[in-house]
């Protein structure tokens, strides 16, 4: 299992957005606050506004706002909208030498990863960006 990148970045993105509500932020504003690249950033806030928890307005005035509110976004809706995987995620390959005990090895690690799985996303979405933001805050 990594730690998602993406994930972090949004959660980062959201944080700053929830910062400045009501008043909208471009791209460039979130990227600098937050020390990412603007082009990434973009790809990342597509996604979440794609799922509807950002909104995205043009011209001049634009930019990015919270559709929700921050008791009303989990963790695991941030997750499942900026990444394309599971977040505890085995990767059972052949062995280039089959034992007698590889697909029982391979069927138990695979049993296991998905009860832990569903652990994680009900931790995931037992947590709410305002938890994250009361905890950054201290």
């Amino acid at each position: 299992m990594s730690a998602s990148h993406k994930l972090s970045t949004a959660v980062k993105a959201l944080y700053y957005l929830a910062e400045s509500y009501p008043e909208a932020k471009n791209s460039s504003e979130i990227a600098d606050s937050i020390g990412y690249n603007p082009s990434k950033l973009r790809k990342i806030l597509s996604f979440l506004v794609k799922d509807k928890i950002v909104t995205s307005t043009r011209g001049k005035t634009g930019g990015f706002l919270l559709a929700k509110t921050t008791n009303d976004i989990t963790l695991q809706e941030i997750y499942c909208s900026v990444e394309f995987r599971q977040a505890f995620y085995l990767d059972v390959k052949e062995s280039n030498q089959e034992s007698d005990y590889t697909e029982q090895f391979n069927n138990y690690f695979l049993d296991l990863f998905s009860e832990v799985q569903v652990e994680i996303e009900d931790k995931m979405n037992g947590i709410v960006l305002n938890d994250i933001i009361e905890k950054i805050k201290g």
